[in-house]
């Protein structure tokens, strides 16, 4: 599992729009102790009435993320996880240097098959040998996808999956400790 290209956008500004609610007159400002206050009982909020955690949508995140498949199976079922581009063995299975693809979980026994296939994808490349090498390749095959997301779901993932049976799952939520104010709003 690998994080890169990762931009953090509009953290101060959700964190003063958080007060909105009470107000009836807006300036323009810079955070102060009394918006983190209320940004942190906002968040502890949340594990009452997720409502609470509104301003966290506004945090956004960009990022690209490199995992297997297993993982990604996993990733998508986060609705607010959008996918804006991947690699895509749909496309391009046979293209990919195998050898380099899978994590260190996959049996080289399973690597050399792949290898057999897509030696004889190349040979004869008719739709069912590329089928056969598609759908023989294993789940610790690693791709990578350019995400945009937000704390709120980012706070949800590591309720979630920071104790996760995968590595992967608690690789990312150590990434996830570093992003800015992830003590505040993300791990609390």
């Amino acid at each position: 599992m690998k994080v890169s290209k990762v931009r953090v956008h509009d953290l101060d500004e959700s964190i003063i729009a958080s007060g909105y609610p009470m107000r009836t007159e807006l300036k323009e400002r810079d955070v102060t102790d009394k918006d983190m206050k209320r940004c942190r009982n906002l968040t502890e909020a949340c594990r009452e009435n997720n409502a609470h955690g509104q301003f966290l949508s506004g945090m956004l995140v960009s990022f690209d993320l490199t995992c297997t498949n297993k993982m990604w199976v996993e990733m998508e079922r986060y609705r607010f996880m959008t996918f804006v581009s991947s690699q895509s063995t749909m496309h391009r299975i046979a293209k990919f240097d195998l050898q380099s693809s899978y994590n260190e979980y996959v049996d080289p026994r399973v690597i050399e098959i792949m290898e057999e296939l897509k030696k004889e994808y190349e040979a004869n490349p008719t739709p069912e040998n590329y089928l056969k090498l598609l759908y023989t390749n294993p789940a610790g095959f690693e791709l990578t996808a350019r995400l945009t997301t937000n704390y709120r779901c980012l706070r949800n993932i590591y309720t979630q999956r920071c104790n996760h049976r995968l590595p992967e799952w608690r690789e990312f939520c150590e990434w996830l400790e570093t992003l800015p104010y992830a003590r505040e709003f993300i791990m609390n």
